[in-house]
């Protein structure tokens, strides 16, 4: 398909409000669906960092993939019954992995999970803080309330964050549920680079500095200071950090914007509209 006419298709759709568009072409058919910000996401501006009031700590060395199969009380099972596919027609989520609306439902759905939100919990669970009772929700349902909210999130992360993952999806469903950026000891290599290519800020805390030796439990405002315009590699920000007590702290980071053309897929919002976008160049 041409460039320009993938354009030509967003264009119409933004100027309709259309929220899918589906045609065919040479006997495929072809759909086009607008991302959960409301936006077709091939044209998605750059990111920026705002103030994140949520946090999913996850313990170190936990594999956060998309699991194999999903139960029918899980949010992808629930969103598939809802669509008429009974129980025993669920298939894996590999089988799946060309539908975003399962696949982001997957993202963060592993039972080995442990989000230190939730103390001897394991699973894709989490706190509802924009609840004042604070339930456990689904990490999912979390992520659509404070997308409602205009709520942007955030994630600190143990050590080989991403290990273990369904690399591509893990990348995309983080980027789907809204989180703008991961703070981790360390990350597994190849997960680290899809995050960068899907607009997601990876950064890296000091050695031997952690969530848990700094006592953040998931309560606190998140902000991110520092990065250059435009970013640089590996350039040192400031996690800034405001717990419910009103103290505020800044901690350092280290940007994994690791080469010059990783920062040129960060400014674009991602590898993909940078592709494009230098496609309509030529």
């Amino acid at each position: 398909m041409d460039i320009k006419e993938i354009k030509g298709i967003i264009d119409l759709m933004r100027k309709n409000g259309l929220s899918e568009f589906e045609y065919e072409k040479d006997g495929t058919k072809i759909r086009i669906r607008r991302g959960p910000d409301g936006e077709p996401q091939v044209f998605a501006s750059s990111p920026s960092l705002i103030p994140a009031p949520a946090v999913l700590p996850m313990a170190p060395g936990v594999p956060m993939a998309v699991p194999p199969a999903a139960p029918a009380t899980s949010p992808a099972g629930a969103y598939l019954i809802a669509e008429g596919v009974p129980p025993e027609d669920f298939n894996s989520y590999g089988a799946r992995r060309g539908n975003d609306r399962v696949m982001t439902r997957g993202t963060f759905a592993n039972v080995r999970i442990k989000n230190l939100m939730l103390p001897g919990v394991e699973g894709g669970l989490t706190l509802d803080l924009l609840d004042s009772k604070r339930p456990q929700i689904s990490i999912y349902d979390a992520a659509q309330k404070y997308r409602q909210a205009g709520v942007p999130l955030i994630i600190l992360a143990g050590k080989e964050y991403g290990t273990g993952s369904s690399r591509d999806w893990a990348a995309k469903g983080t980027r789907l549920l809204g989180v703008r950026a991961v703070v981790a000891e360390t990350f597994e290599r190849i997960h680290r680079s899809n995050l960068v290519g899907m607009g997601v800020l990876p950064c890296t805390f000091a050695e031997g500095v952690n969530a848990q030796a700094l006592k953040l439990d998931g309560t606190e405002t998140y902000s991110l200071e520092g990065l250059s315009s435009p970013p640089k590699p590996r350039e040192t920000l400031s996690l800034v950090v405001k717990r419910a007590d009103g103290k505020t702290e800044k901690i350092p980071v280290t940007s994994r914007l690791d080469t010059p053309i990783e920062v040129e897929y960060y400014l674009h919002g991602s590898i993909l509209p940078f592709v494009l976008r230098q496609l309509l160049q030529r």
